[in-house]
């Protein structure tokens, strides 16, 4: 049985649920066939050199998993993070993204891009894996996102840290253990302290 390209770009697609060019390339497909099939209807252009399948059902993370596409390696964090937990009223227009600090910085035109450098533990401990538009999106977890929230204080405000751990607090995102664990492994104990023991 002989299988078109049309069929195996949309199963790929399918299967990845954001598909780029340069995932053509192992099957030997060129990249021309993805803008047939966009003017065809059969795949919908999602971003600059992001197609899906017509009718999928976009989530507000979509371009969460547009930027882990492009960025496997980074870890969503900050801003990005307290709006995939619901945490605080932030609305980032960026996707804030973790990466290596002797990680080269991804040259990624859409979607906007806010890169913050980690290193050790404070990029590897509390990253959580979500399937978002099929696509497996990497996301610190509540309780290592409001430690960093105190770490990068004067990047996104002290306010948006407190009220990020109280929200935390009150919704019971995480246990007040986990939140002591990263406070130490951020290096944020003594600044989060107080702020800790007013929510108990």
């Amino acid at each position: 049985m002989v299988v078109s390209r049309t069929d195996v770009i949309l199963k790929l697609v399918k299967d990845v649920g954001v598909l780029r060019p340069k995932d053509l390339d192992p099957h030997g497909i060129p990249r021309e066939y993805l803008r047939r099939l966009r003017d065809r209807g059969l795949l919908l252009q999602a971003g600059r050199g992001l197609y899906v399948l017509p009718g999928i059902d976009f989530t507000e993370h979509l371009s969460l998993a547009e930027a882990c596409r492009r960025v496997p390696h980074g870890v969503v964090c900050l801003l990005s993070a307290l709006r995939f937990h619901n945490l605080g009223a932030q609305l980032p227009f960026q996707v804030w993204l973790a990466i290596d600090v002797k990680a080269r910085r991804p040259r990624v035109d859409y979607p906007p891009l806010r890169v913050v450098r980690f290193t050790g533990r404070a990029l590897t401990e509390g990253v959580e894996e979500h399937p978002v538009e099929g696509v497996m999106v990497r996301v610190f977890s509540p309780a290592k996102t409001v430690a960093d929230c105190f770490k990068y204080r004067n990047k996104i405000g002290l306010d948006v840290a407190i009220e990020a751990l109280r929200e935390c607090r009150r919704e019971r995102k995480c246990a007040k253990a986990d939140l002591w664990r990263f406070a130490h492994i951020c290096r944020m104990a003594n600044v989060m302290k107080p702020y800790l023991e007013a929510t108990s």
